[in-house]
């Protein structure tokens, strides 16, 4: 569709009734993990006492069967630390990863082809392990830059999930939301200081790929301490939780992954999370059985 024709750059509008469960398929996935595995401040809280951090990642998968990983945001693996994280989880477990900096914040988006390239066929190496990716960009890139995003999807490796986070609110327009539709890419849904939580939740009953993702990152960015709940956010969580289980309707799978920021501590907020939604909690028990294997 030429850019032309697109529809008219207005802010997004929302259906005036819920949608119809009968409409859509009961079978609901959920994927829950923390933004990370590396923080000695779980040692004790989360992970047993004497935990390695060598063994964090197998002890964090005994508990959790999804984790968004930060650090491709800042380099690309090498081949060599990509297949180290796959051995070290069960075959079931997955790795959303983030596409690096450099295309997002450096490229803009903009003549990185050859990187995509070579960052997807190092995110292939996880093999079934592979989840979606995460395009995050920076709260300096806004809709006047349009452009360049409707160069870019089209660019993207259709074998590969996407789901692309914007920092700016205005981004959440109909034209933009058609685009996304278009080449199956998610709209990231954060719980955070950028976007009001009621056009999240709103937005979570009108996905543009077949898969959800969700992040619960909190608005206190001060918070060093990740060893124990700081900011008790009860009442959000009971929002989404209400909207969950209709949004989850919509698509195949939703992934979501909790901030240490969210709340302090964030294996407590994603318990949190299975509880209300009647989900499995795996117990200290399990991660104490874990360490003792390592």
């Amino acid at each position: 569709m030429p850019l032309s024709s697109r529809p008219s750059r207005r802010p997004v509008s929302f259906p005036a009734h819920p949608v119809s469960l009968a409409l859509v398929p009961l079978i609901v996935s959920y994927l829950f993990g923390c933004q990370g595995w590396n923080y000695d401040a779980w040692v004790g809280p989360f992970y047993p006492s004497g935990t390695r951090p060598a063994a964090y990642l197998a002890t964090y998968a005994k508990a959790f069967d999804t984790v968004e990983v930060d650090s491709t945001f800042y380099a690309i693996p090498a081949s060599t630390v990509v297949r180290g994280w796959a051995s070290r989880v069960p075959e079931h477990f997955v790795f959303a990863l983030k596409l690096p900096q450099q295309i997002t914040h450096e490229c803009r988006l903009l003549a990185c082809e050859d990187l995509v390239a070579l960052f997807a066929d190092r995110a292939r190496e996880l093999g079934r392990k592979l989840g979606p990716i995460l395009i995050q960009m920076g709260p300096d890139f806004s809709p006047a830059e349009f452009p360049a995003l409707a160069g870019f999807l089209p660019q993207l490796p259709r074998d590969l999930r996407f789901a692309i986070e914007f920092r700016d609110r205005n981004w959440v327009r109909d034209d933009v939301l058609a685009l996304l539709a278009e080449y199956g890419v998610a709209l990231a849904l954060s719980d955070a200081r950028w976007i009001p939580r009621r056009t999240v939740l709103k937005l979570a009953l009108e996905p543009t790929a077949d898969f959800h993702y969700l992040r619960w990152m909190g608005p206190d960015r001060t918070i060093t301490d990740y060893s124990h709940v700081q900011t008790e956010r009860s009442r959000e969580l009971a929002a989404w939780t209400e909207v969950l289980p209709l949004a989850a309707q919509k698509v195949a799978t939703v992934y979501g992954y909790a901030n240490n920021h969210f709340e302090g501590h964030s294996p407590h907020t994603l318990r949190e999370l299975h509880r209300a939604l009647g989900l499995p909690v795996r117990g200290r028990e399990v991660l104490v059985d874990q360490l003792e294997l390592l």
